[in-house]
This record gives C-alpha cells, sequence and structure tokens, in this order.
C-alpha cells in the first residue's frame, strides 16, 4: 500500500513569496516555512519539524534528533576531548536541543537567557542580530563551568550567517581562550561569503572551528522579500483560534520535584543533574498520567519558552507510562509568525496570550503558543494539554483575564493539566563581576576583559567509572587515584604514622581479604541487625526533615558514612518521594575537611542545605574536626549518624554500640572505593582529596546487598522511626555531654596509652583497628554477645587478646599499640607473645626483636 504523500509546509510561503530551498534532500522533511510577523529584518522563518518548538511531534523524535547529533560530535572529538567538552545552547529555540545535544555527548551544559537574575551577574553575553529580542545572557551558577580549555559546543537550530556564533566566541574567546570549537545546528544553510567569514575569523583567533548539522543547503531569497511577505501577511486570513465555550476543566498536580535539581540549563546543567532527572522522570509522568482523563487519546505536553528540556523528558517518561503513539511535545515562544490553517503552511494556528513570567528584559508583551488549536483539521485537536512552567511563570497573568494562556488553552482541548515546576534559583554573588555584553558592533575585535576568574572547581566522579554505586546514588568530591600505587604493609604505615615520618591519609592499607567464615559472619550480622539499621536510618531522616526541610543536600564522609548517607537518601525517597542530592566528601584527622569539596558544594547549593554524615561516632574525634573545620564558615557543623555512642552529636539513630555490618568490611561494602587520601604531589591546591576504585574486587563486592538488605525493611519500621523522631525531638538528653570522650581519657590512663587518638571505642571503630592498624588488645564488655562475633575472629586471626572488663561504657574498644615498631608483631604481623607481666605502665623492655636483620627495640605498656 502506498503512503499518501504529505504536503510540504514550506509550499505555501514558496509559492506567494519566491522563496526556494536548496540542498540535502533532507531539508523539506526537517523544515517549513511561515512569514514573521513584526520583524523588518528578516521576513521568513524556517519552522523546525524536530525541534519541537512551533510544531507538535513525538517527543522521542525531538530528543533524539539532539541525541544523534551529540553522537556524531562525540565522534568527532574522541573520548578524551569529549571529557572535557561543555555545550553552549541558545535561548531560547535551541535550549531543548542544545541540552540533548549535552546528553548525547554526557557533558555538562549551559544555555543563554533573557531571563535576568537580580543579584546575579552575568558571566558573558552577546547579540544575535536577526531576531526579535537580541541581547543573551550567560548566567552559570558555577563561572568557572566556562572558564575550561576543553571543546565548546555550541548549540542552534539553524545556522544561518553564522554572526551570531561568531559574536559568541569572540566573547567568551576574550574571556576564556581555548583552541577548539564545535557549531551544532540541524540545518547549515550558509552561503559562501558566511563561510569564509566564519574560516577567517577562525584563522583570526588561531583556534578550530568544526561544524556538525542534520543537513545543508540554501535559502533562495528574490530582493524583494521583504515587500512581498509585508503584502501577505496584510491579505492573509487569519489563523487564529479563538476559545470555545464550555471551559475545560483544570488540574493543578504539584510534583514531587527532586529537590535541588536544576529545571533545565540556564544555571548550568552537569552529568549528575542528568542522572538524578532520569531517575525521577517515572515517577513524575505517574503523577502527570494520573491527572489525565481515563482513556486520553492525543496528549500535548507544552513547554514554556526557555523551559523546554524538562517538559521534553516529562513528554517522553508520559508516552512510556501511557502507551502507545499519544504524546506531542511543543512549547510556547517568544516569536511572533503569521498564522495561516492552510496545509501547506508551518503555523496552522495560534493562541496569543500576554507574558505571565513578568520579564525585566524589555522585550515583546506578547507570547505565542502555535498550533496548539486544531483548526479546520478535527484529526489535529488534543483531548488534553498538560502545561509545564517553572513557578516564576506562575503568576495571576497566566490564569487571569481574557486572554490568559490558561483560559485559552481550556477553550481548545476537553482537559488541562497544570504542572509548575520550581524554578532553580543559584546563590546570588557566586558568578564573577558583571560583564557587559559585546555589541555586534564590537564583536569584530577580541577585546580582553579583566575579570577576576575564580580557579576551576573539579568535576564529581560517578559510577560505575568510580565506585560500584549506581550515578544517581551519590557524586564522589574526590580524585581518581586508581592509578598510583599507594598501599603499604599495616605494619610499615602505623610505624611511619607513630615515628613522625608520615600522616596516616598520605598512604593506604593493603585492602583485607576476609575468609569465607569471615564473610559468612558478615552476612549473620547484616540479617540481624538489618531492620536495627533501618530504624536508625529513618530515625535519623525523619528529624533531619523536620529540622532542616525538604531541599536538604546531603554530604556523607567518605568512606564510612557514604553507605548510610544513601540509605537516608533511599528513606526520603521511600517515605517522601523526595530525591536530595548526595555527595561523599573527605575529612582527614588532623588536616580537616576538603576545601575544594566545600567550595564546590557553596558553588552549587546552600550551605546552609547542607548535612555532613557519618555511620557512627567514637569518642567525638572526627565531630571535633568537623566542627573546627567548618568554624566561620555558612555550613552547619551539626553531624547526623546512625549510632552516637560517644554522646557528642546531636543527630542520631541511636545511642546504643551496636554493629553496623558495614563497619565489618572495607572497600567491598563501600562501592570499592578506599579511604580517602591526602599526598603533596597527588593532590594539588584546587584537587580534591584523592581516592582509588578497586574494580578488581567486584567478585567480592557486597555494597548494594547492604544497602538492599537495610532498605526492603523500611517499611515495617516507617512508624516506629516517626515514633523515634518524635521522641529524639523533646528529648531533653540529646544535647550532646561527650561521655565518650571522658570514657577514652579514662582508659587511655589506665593502660598508660598518652594519645587517645589510639584508643578507639565502639564495635565499628574497634573493627577498623583489627582490619588496618596494628592491634594491641580489645576490651569487650563483659557478657557482649554476637555483636562481637566478628571482632573476636578478627583478633584471633591477629593474635590480639580480647579481654572481658566491667563497667565498659562501649560494647568494645580497640586499642592500637602504643609504642609500635616492626619488632611488636613479630615477622607474621601478630602481635608478640606476652614476655611477662609488667605492672609499671612506663616500664620498657627490650625485646630484640629481629625484623629483616635488625634488632628493634620495643616499648611496652602495662602487661605487655
Amino acid at each position: 500500500m502506498t503512503a499518501t504523500p504529505q504536503t510540504w509546509t514550506g509550499r505555501w510561503v514558496a509559492d506567494r513569496a519566491g522563496i526556494a530551498l536548496t540542498g540535502s534532500d533532507r531539508l523539506p522533511e526537517l523544515v517549513g516555512l511561515a512569514l514573521r510577523a513584526g520583524n523588518p529584518k528578516r521576513a521568513h522563518l524556517l519552522v523546525s519539524n524536530v525541534l519541537g518548538k512551533h510544531v507538535p511531534q513525538r517527543p522521542s523524535v525531538v530528543h533524539g534528533t539532539g541525541l544523534e547529533l551529540g553522537r556524531r560530535v562525540r565522534e568527532l572529538l574522541g573520548a578524551e576531548a569529549t571529557a572535557r567538552a561543555v555545550v553552549l545552547g541558545y535561548a531560547e529555540t535551541a535550549t531543548g536541543l542544545g541540552h540533548s545535544v549535552a546528553d548525547g555527548l554526557d557533558a555538562p551544559y549551559l544555555h543563554s537567557t533573557r531571563r535576568p537574575v537580580p543579584g546575579l551577574a552575568p558571566v558573558g553575553g552577546f547579540e544575535e542580530e536577526h531576531s526579535h529580542a537580541t541581547s543573551h545572557l550567560l548566567l552559570p551558577a558555577d563561572p568557572a563551568l566556562l572558564a575550561g580549555d576543553g571543546p565548546l559546543v555550541l548549540v542552534d537550530d539553524e545556522f544561518s550567517t553564522g554572526r551570531t556564533v561568531l559574536n559568541t566566541i569572540r566573547d567568551l574567546h576574550a574571556r576564556h581562550p581555548r583552541s577548539h570549537y564545535v557549531v551544532v545546528a540541524l540545518v547549515d544553510l550558509r552561503s559562501a561569503v558566511d563561510r569564509r567569514r566564519l574560516d577567517e575569523a577562525a584563522a583570526e583567533l588561531g583556534v578550530r572551528l568544526d561544524l556538525v548539522a542534520t543537513a545543508s543547503g540554501a535559502v533562495e531569497l528574490p530582493e524583494d522579500v521583504v515587500a512581498r511577505a509585508g503584502r501577505l501577511i496584510a491579505e492573509a486570513a487569519p489563523g487564529e483560534a479563538p476559545p470555545a465555550a464550555p471551559a475545560a476543566p483544570l488540574a493543578r498536580v504539584e510534583l514531587d520535584w527532586p529537590a535541588g535539581l536544576p529545571d533545565g540549563g540556564r544555571h548550568g546543567f552537569t552529568a549528575r543533574d542528568r542522572a538524578r532527572l532520569d531517575a525521577a522522570l517515572p515517577r513524575l509522568a505517574g503523577q502527570l498520567a494520573e491527572a489525565l482523563p481515563e482513556g486520553a487519546r492525543r496528549v500535548l505536553v507544552l513547554g514554556f519558552e526557555e523551559l523546554m528540556y524538562v517538559p521534553l523528558r516529562l513528554a517522553d517518561a508520559l508516552t512510556e507510562r501511557l502507551g502507545g503513539d499519544r504524546v506531542r511535545f511543543s512549547t510556547t515562544t517568544r516569536s511572533p509568525v503569521l498564522a495561516v490553517d492552510d496545509p501547506g503552511y508551518a503555523i496552522r494556528t495560534r493562541l496569543a496570550f500576554p507574558a505571565h513570567d513578568d520579564p525585566q528584559d524589555g522585550g515583546s508583551p506578547e507570547r505565542y503558543a502555535y498550533n496548539v488549536a486544531p483548526g479546520s483539521d478535527p484529526a489535529r485537536r488534543f483531548d488534553s494539554v498538560v502545561l509545564v512552567v517553572d513557578d516564576v511563570a506562575d503568576t495571576p497573568a497566566l490564569h487571569e483575564g481574557e486572554r490568559a494562556l490558561l483560559g485559552q488553552l481550556r477553550g481548545v482541548t476537553d482537559r488541562v493539566v497544570l504542572a509548575v515546576l520550581p524554578s532553580h534559583r543559584p546563590v546570588p554573588g557566586a558568578a564573577s563581576s558583571p560583564v557587559p555584553p559585546l555589541s555586534s558592533a564590537s564583536a569584530a575585535v577580541p577585546v580582553p576583559v579583566p575579570v577576576p576568574v575564580p580557579a576551576a572547581l573539579p568535576a564529581p566522579l560517578y559510577g560505575p567509572a568510580f565506585s560500584s554505586y549506581p550515578a544517581e546514588e551519590v557524586a564522589w568530591l574526590l580524585k581518581d587515584l586508581s592509578g598510583v600505587a599507594l598501599e603499604a604493609p599495616t605494619e610499615e604505615r602505623e610505624e611511619a604514622v607513630q615515628n613522625g615520618g608520615a600522616h596516616y591519609a598520605e598512604s593506604l592499607p593493603v585492602e583485607y581479604q576476609p575468609s569465607p567464615e569471615y564473610q559468612e559472619l558478615f552476612q549473620q550480622a547484616l540479617r540481624g541487625s538489618a531492620g536495627r539499621i533501618a530504624l536508625a536510618v529513618g530515625t535519623v531522616a525523619e528529624t533531619l526533615l523536620r529540622e532542616r526541610g525538604p531541599g536538604l543536600v546531603l554530604a556523607s564522609l567518605a568512606r564510612a558514612g557514604t553507605p548510610v548517607g544513601i540509605l537516608i537518601r533511599r528513606w526520603l525517597a521511600f517515605a517522601h518521594g523526595l530525591s536530595v542530592p548526595h555527595y561523599a566528601v573527605s575529612i582527614v584527622r588532623g588536616r580537616g575537611i576538603d576545601p575544594v569539596a566545600l567550595r564546590y558544594l557553596a558553588a552549587h547549593h546552600r550551605a546552609q542545605d547542607v548535612v555532613f554524615v557519618d555511620g557512627w561516632t567514637g569518642k567525638g574525634a572526627i565531630t571535633r574536626e568537623l566542627a573546627g573545620a567548618l568554624a566561620g564558615t555558612d555550613f552547619d557543623p551539626d553531624l547526623a549518624v546512625l549510632a552516637d555512642p560517644g554522646r557528642c552529636v546531636r543527630t542520631y539513630g541511636t545511642r546504643d554500640d551496636f554493629l553496623i555490618p558495614s563497619a565489618c568490611l572495607n572497600s567491598t561494602v563501600s562501592g570499592l572505593v578506599s579511604r580517602t587520601v591526602l599526598r603533596a604531589g597527588l593532590i594539588g591546591p584546587d584537587d580534591f582529596h584523592g581516592a582509588k576504585h578497586y574494580a578488581e574486587l567486584a567478585g567480592s563486592d557486597v555494597s548494594a546487598a547492604f544497602l538492599d538488605a537495610v532498605a526492603a525493611r523500611f517499611g515495617e519500621v516507617r512508624a516506629a522511626a516517626v515514633e523515634g523522631a518524635d521522641r529524639l525531638a523533646d528529648d531533653p538528653r540529646r544535647t550532646p555531654d561527650w561521655a565518650g570522650w571522658a570514657a577514652v581519657e579514662r582508659i587511655s590512663a589506665e593502660y598508660g596509652i598518652d594519645n587517645v587518638n589510639l584508643v578507639k571505642p565502639g564495635v565499628g571503630e574497634t573493627t577498623r583497628v583489627l582490619l588496618r592498624r596494628v592491634p594491641w588488645r580489645i576490651l569487650a564488655r563483659r557478657g557482649a554477645g554476637a555483636d562481637l562475633d566478628h571482632v573476636r575472629l578478627l583478633a584471633a586471626q591477629r593474635g590480639v587478646e580480647v579481654e572481658e572488663v566491667d563497667g565498659l561504657p562501649y560494647t568494645c574498644v580497640g586499642l592500637i599499640h602504643p609504642r609500635y615498631s616492626r619488632g611488636a608483631t613479630g615477622g607474621d604481623g601478630r602481635a608478640v607473645t606476652d614476655i611477662g607481666a609488667v605492672t609499671d605502665v612506663d616500664a620498657v623492655t627490650d625485646v630484640g626483636a629481629v625484623t629483616d636483620g635488625r634488632v628493634v627495640t620495643v616499648t611496652t605498656g602495662r602487661d605487655s
């Protein structure tokens, strides 16, 4: 059966105005033609069929077109350059296309905007000479986004003369020179003169400039095209579509938008943002689907001017939710275009309505929605319209008045659904000093602008490239040191640390490989404590939500805090439908928290929203370290933990000292990530602290199993967690009394240890001593049960005594050897056999142990 040929939607203009397209056979498939209204600079408008702006289109086609262009750019650049690329899109028409190209590259994205933000200074700007609204602002939340030297990919819907791109490149190159620019467009329609001008500019600047387009060709215009267009506009029957009565019902949906997630690329959109949106889309589409009438056959998701990408992705997800071919996507626009209800004309109908976002840029007060009303063709009618706007545009002008957009939509469909997103509001002052846009007249000569440029912030690491956790679970604010040899035998590390020759964070212990017996103990411990951990997670999460609000940002202390941060994040999604940002940051005893990570958090979030998370407290050394490091900043130093036996924090799930199974193992329960590293020569002043990804241990990885086992118990403990948060809120004993620190000082004095850092209280810290350090002895509360099975097994493997004592405030305490040298453990790494009771805690015994051919004197303490 032969398909009926479609009328080209440029035929009406081509026949009457004498405009012709030449070149690629794909051009008529990609674009139609219309006449601009009120623009004396250009008579015609190329109307894209795949952009999702003026012509409703399948969302998969719109997104897929951009993805394909992004993949072509990736092939052009290669892997190394792609990893350093940044994508810049043009407002308003190409904001969604640029986003989609960035998706294909998996690159950070920014689009220009015509919406100024009070208090936020632009880092650049440029002019679009032929447009009805010319000034573009660049307002990244992180000014360093455009300050790198990697390729800059500039995306527009059409490349007609190249002047806009050239103005952009000159402006940005004067501020942040780079060697490679790539221009991406749906159609390349430049003349030979325009091509030569761009080539000359690239040579002048000394840069490489490539172009990637879906199709190329040229537009042939008669000399009197403006006059012809004027006559046609005056004569044409308008394609306005007055609303019909009665008005369709209006449903409002409060989308469960992930806290802190930008609503688009106006201020920057990162790979992490992309992963968070992908994870949230099925849930958001479900909310929209519930608001639609049962059996909706033809649904339009209508975006709002620059807000194209998120409505596009919602439309795509809604398509999957509804099934079939029932969803189309387009957006409103500022562009005034003549509407003619003819199959050979690209703009069949238009709705004209007052601007409803309180524009401050001096542009036209009127806005338009094209091809939304059915006109003379009932088959083009949508039975439901989902309008997606941000909260800045949810004003009385959207709802009230004879010509308000919502009222007009209710006249051309059976159901209108309004979905409002929170507009991303970056913190004012994050950008550099104000920079006026370069005018088109002055753009011919690059003029250096004295703008202070802050040091570029490094990008986070994500799984599965770094760690076994999925990208949406955590962003690691760390530097990947996986290729660096950092491991040293435990005994060598301990000797160097205690002798003052090295800091513990300058090297890594050899990762402990558990025996089958120990692995079974871990599984038993997990089965026995998963519910208890789930309750602690829920109590902490509910407390944080009450006290910090839904906009909280989790920053877990790598690495023990990371699985806890993931569990808290999962609880908030499970119990409240929230998707909160989660980062892992490094803190080093004696050197503080990673300052570059703090800069990153402050650049992307409100410091007051950041909550630091760890697994448990011991004596409170890290709690004190965190408070000292954050003094004088806007960050809240209140640490949130699952267990606080040290009684040194206000936000906790319990103060019992119990086994959290993630303390039983090292990287294999923490996403295959090492402890963090801070070492001169590896970590520069603008680097995150470092860590390694032990991908080779994947066969032993139980990170996901631990998280899933705990999360599976959320449902059964939800009510108890809410009650626990209620009790905690009213508990006068919540204030830290630092009883753990006092107990450590008592133990240190009793056992003749002059350094409290060698006393590690609590089940978690004791486990770490046995896994990473040179243990001297283990103190266990008399009668402690199964919580210490793994400790007893590790102690037996290390040849360490477990001493049961009365009155211990913790379940157990691990003591690191207080006068350590290699001889203290013997050649096999096990603790030396007691050489006899020594009652004087300051006694010195010359053991004369021989290690590696050297005689080493061992200073021992009580009963060594």
